[in-house]
């Protein structure tokens, strides 16, 4: 079973935000605890703008140098920066992490950010949705610029890169023009992980085929193992693993080890994503209920299996 938080650091109307010693010390207690990874949210759902004290990817690489196995998983809008821009953010995030990062995507449309691209004719959800997915597929092309052995640093023969293993992506599509390569050497894990949530029906084959990490909305058992089944099946379709990609059900503040336990063994999801605010009675709750009993009940490893979050998560690349 693999487990993420995905921590809401926004802060409640007029007070004031937990500052980094405090989120700090909370992921540390995570990573103390072995879960696989924290999503870092900076705003509210449905709420306007954000809320949180702290821009994700920044606080992602605060959280790195205090860390050293949990993988962090930062939100970044498609909307607000470009995809050369938060391709190279990112690698340089998991380059600084060791191997640590993901980028959580979001495929739902925000009408805050769809009126960013706002056309004479409008901009309908399937622009949106349509942008969203080139954008992605350009981030990810970008992150395979560059094999892994491909900068040499020769000052004898004068030699920064060999040429046979720099790729340009050279894309031209319908929203992005994007040559590359990156001015980032490859990731530890060779790409940072990718996190996509929001899913529609006309989204799952494009999930399959890209996604590392699926955020499923939890629901009744019948029907969360139907979806897990179809978008097991979609992935296979796409040519790769079922196990490539894991499917996560999104929990919200009431964890019932029961209930993870039968989503689990009836093989329903590959884990769960648990919403948790960060209060202390939250974590004690989490960390002193729950993970010992799914720990006794075998179903939730002892500790990490490797220093990436792509080991963590079993998918490929793991540990170089």
């Amino acid at each position: 079973m693999h487990l993420a938080v995905s921590l809401n650091i926004t802060s409640a109307p007029g007070q004031a935000g937990p500052d980094f010693s405090y989120i700090a010390g909370f992921v540390r207690q995570l990573e103390a605890a072995g879960l696989d990874m924290v999503v870092l949210a900076d705003r509210v759902p449905g709420k306007g703008g954000s809320r949180s004290p702290f821009e994700a990817t920044t606080l992602l690489a605060a959280l790195a140098t205090v860390t050293s196995r949990i993988g962090l998983v930062a939100t970044a809008s498609t909307a607000a920066h470009q995809p050369y821009n938060l391709a190279r953010r990112f690698a340089s995030l998991d380059i600084i992490s060791h191997g640590r990062a993901g980028w959580s995507a979001t495929m739902a449309q925000d009408p805050r950010e769809a009126a960013n691209f706002s056309r004479p004719d409008g901009f309908s959800p399937v622009d949106f949705r349509r942008r969203t997915g080139e954008y992605i597929g350009v981030v990810q092309g970008l992150w395979n610029g560059w094999e892994a052995d491909a900068l040499l640093f020769d000052k004898s023969d004068g030699r920064f890169h060999d040429p046979e293993k720099m790729h340009l992506l050279d894309h031209k599509g319908e929203f992005f023009s994007v040559r590359g390569p990156l001015n980032v050497a490859r990731s530890p894990q060779d790409r940072p992980v990718l996190v996509l949530s929001g899913l529609w029906e006309a989204d799952l084959d494009f999930a399959a085929r890209t996604a590392d990490v699926i955020l499923l909305d939890e629901g009744a058992a019948e029907d969360v193992k139907l979806r897990h089944d179809d978008l097991k099946r979609r992935v296979v379709a796409c040519g790769r693993e079922p196990e490539a990609v894991k499917l996560l059900i999104t929990i919200g503040g009431d964890v019932v080890v029961d209930r993870l336990d039968a989503f689990f063994r009836t093989e329903s999801c590959d884990g769960f994503n648990i919403l948790m605010p960060p209060l202390p009675s939250a974590l004690r709750d989490f960390v002193d209920r729950v993970l010992p009993d799914l720990r006794r009940r075998g179903v939730f490893r002892q500790g990490y299996c490797g220093a990436t979050l792509r080991s963590h998560l079993g998918l490929a690349g793991g540990d170089r």
